[in-house]
């Protein structure tokens, strides 16, 4: 049944961000080009094809190790236009500040945004400034608005998946979710945690150019690596398995996680990415992964079957398999 009001599960990037997605926001706007529900969407302008993407930011707090959101909402959008294959040129950056936010925290949100722009090789080109009532809004949103250039050649698209891809993945999980979470709450274990927030569109450029035949990319933001795998196996009609053995997760953040309850798969990453791979690109990808500073974690975690599409299965450590579905309820809000 549907609920009769919006609730925090809803913005959880699980089970409910998808249904109220394809039951509710799809349905009104349908259209061809909305319908693959794709990180940015591919705009044939008759001149070339451009990628056109838009994200908001609600992160809380507004600072912590790592990153701000400032750097979070360009490199956020640089990277949903990277996961389309293209080259991202231009953002827009929309300002909702709360009455009484220090002129210092603004200033410092923008120079990160400046960095990250330049870190990324992109312009803001232009934006909006709203200012609304003390308690209408918690300090600072930020929505962004990308375009970028797709290369001649490059399909990086769900129904791209086949069976027999190789699953690759560019580094740890859980980093950014967690380095959140202990700064919201005042908690440590086993060491510093920091976010992985950067822009991955050097690293796909590159990914690209030793193989342009990349069948999809994606980046397990909200909902995390299982919630992403998910979306991937239903949207291209294919099974996923993937091995628990290969999926990797810093010692601290582990230890947070374990100590918490938290399922690493289901975390929000802010600098990793998925490749989905034929077979014989699986070697050269790798390679080139690991010699960039945001792929030198990359690891093979899985292969895309044709048995039982629409449902993802790990392998365990003691040789079983169980299935690994949607995110389901809210672990983590406003983390992004």
């Amino acid at each position: 049944m549907k609920p009769d009001k919006i609730l925090l599960d809803h913005g959880s990037g699980g089970l409910m961000s998808h249904r109220l997605v394809t039951e509710t926001l799809l349905p009104a706007f349908d259209n061809p080009l909305l319908a693959p529900l794709h990180d940015g969407a591919v705009l044939d302008l008759g001149q070339g094809r451009v990628a056109f993407s838009t994200d908001s930011f609600v992160v809380d707090p507004i600072f912590f190790p790592g990153g701000s959101i400032g750097d979070l909402a360009v490199n956020g959008t640089v990277n949903d236009l990277a996961m389309c294959g293209a080259e991202p040129r231009f953002l827009s950056m929309g300002l909702i500040l709360e009455e009484g936010l220090p002129f210092s925290d603004l200033e410092r949100i923008l120079a990160d945004m400046k960095s990250a722009a330049g870190a990324a090789g992109v312009f803001i080109v232009t934006g909006d400034t709203k200012v609304v009532p003390r308690g209408a809004a918690d300090k600072v949103f930020i929505n962004t608005t990308g375009i970028g250039l797709v290369p001649a050649g490059i399909q990086v698209a769900p129904n791209r998946v086949r069976p027999g891809d190789r699953i690759l993945l560019s580094g740890t999980l859980a980093d950014h979710g967690m380095t959140i979470l202990s700064q919201r709450e005042g908690l440590g274990f086993g060491g510093p945690v920091q976010s992985d927030t950067a822009p991955l569109n050097h690293l796909v450029k590159k990914m690209l150019a030793a193989c342009p035949d990349i069948h999809l990319l994606r980046d397990p933001t909200r909902g995390g690596l299982g919630t992403s795998l998910n979306e991937v196996a239903c949207s291209a009609g294919v099974g996923i398995l993937m091995e628990e053995d290969r999926i990797p997760v810093r010692g601290p953040v582990a230890g947070l996680c374990e100590l918490l309850g938290i399922d690493p798969l289901y975390v929000a990453n802010e600098g990793k990415l998925l490749a989905f791979v034929p077979p014989e690109a699986e070697a050269p990808l790798m390679a080139v992964m690991q010699s960039d500073p945001l792929g030198r974690d990359a690891v093979v975690i899985g292969e895309v079957l044709a048995d039982h599409p629409g449902r993802v299965e790990m392998k365990t450590r003691i040789g079983g398999r169980r299935i690994v579905r949607m995110l389901t309820g809210e672990q983590l809000p406003r983390i992004c």
